[in-house]
């Protein structure tokens, strides 16, 4: 059987291994807003009753407006990783190519499935027989974007042999100019995936959303059953997504910059990112990040990539401070020693 695959925000194995106590640790190891918005208020009914139609409709119609999918009502879904989880069924056969590398769930779903999967590279890589193209845009870890242009010209390259293609727009929020949703009533055979919780710092609240032809959708609402999200996430998709998120935006791109600053400062090469990582090429990258983990503060590395480490966002300057000051220390200098 396949093995798991290892993501980021494994602070207590980290803290297990090198010590401290979880909650002193600097977890920077997630593509996951570090200041999550504050709570709107929640109906007592959301807790205390199963959802209701109403909240439903409420936030498919707050999610219509916040991905601009025209005439597509968004399907609430918990979690786009439920969605991934599903889509073996979606594709009976033929192969999933999937544009790499990338997020790694999508491989691990169809290989548990017995299913063939390809990992391509460049679109010349594509076949007759790719029944689904997966694409992450921008794209985990490297922050890799298609233009809408490209994307447009994919479908039409899957729809012409009856496939799909699947976008995954999880890191999308702060570029929603770059987002194909737009464009999605236009465009059938077309599937979008969006995640909920990294923009807004809620990531516990397990809420995603699926844009596609109703056909697809509800297949999906069919697989997940009734009642797949809560009430009172619904309540809080609904209230967020129609408030101004301006300040959401700016906050982020602000820490982000921080981040790479510090990063290029400490001779550190930034090789790509999105708005909620940046993604560090060295080839000490194994000694760095072992460093920080004995510093107590936890940042992201790949088995497949052992050059590659990416780095989230720090919550305030303070933890700027923190990790600018492991990184300019005497110790890191023997790590790294060309800085």
């Amino acid at each position: 059987m396949m093995g798991k695959i290892v993501h980021g925000g494994g602070i207590t194995a980290a803290a297990r291994q090198y010590g401290g106590r979880p909650e002193d640790w600097l977890d920077l190891s997630t593509g996951i807003n570090p200041n999550p918005v504050a709570l709107p208020d929640v109906p007592v009914s959301a807790w205390h009753r199963l959802p209701d139609q109403h909240l439903q409709e409420r936030t498919r119609e707050a999610a219509r407006g916040y991905y601009r999918s025209g005439d597509i009502l968004p399907l609430p879904v918990p979690g786009t990783q439920s969605v991934i989880q599903l889509l073996p069924r979606l594709m009976p056969r033929g192969s999933v190519a999937i544009l790499s590398p990338t997020y790694g769930e999508y491989a691990r779903a169809f290989t548990l499935a017995n299913q063939k999967v390809r990992q391509f590279l460049t679109m010349d890589d594509l076949t007759e027989d790719d029944r689904l193209v997966v694409v992450v845009n921008p794209n985990n870890p490297d922050g890799r974007r298609l233009s809408i242009d490209q994307l447009r010209d994919l479908h039409e390259r899957q729809y012409r042999r009856g496939g799909l293609l699947l976008v995954d727009e999880a890191f999308g929020d702060v570029e929603p100019e770059a987002s194909i949703a737009p464009y999605a009533s236009s465009m059938p055979g077309l599937i979008i995936f969006r995640s909920f919780g990294k923009f807004f710092g809620m990531a516990g609240l397990r809420l995603g959303f699926v844009i596609a032809q109703a056909s697809v959708m509800a297949r999906f609402e069919d697989w997940l059953g009734p009642w797949a999200v809560s009430g009172p996430a619904l309540s809080i998709a609904a209230s967020l997504m129609n408030s101004n998120t301006g300040a959401i935006r700016r906050r982020i791109l602000d820490r982000h910059f921080a981040l790479e600053t510090i990063l290029r400062r400490r001779g550190l090469s930034v090789a790509g990112g999105t708005a909620l990582f940046a993604l560090v090429a060295d080839d000490h990258a194994e000694g760095i990040y072992t460093h920080l983990c004995r510093h107590h503060i936890l940042v992201r590395k790949f088995d497949y990539a052992r050059n590659w480490l990416r780095f989230g966002l720090a919550p305030d300057e303070e933890g700027d401070r923190r990790l600018a000051g492991v990184l300019e220390s005497d110790d890191f200098r023997s790590v790294r020693p060309k800085i």
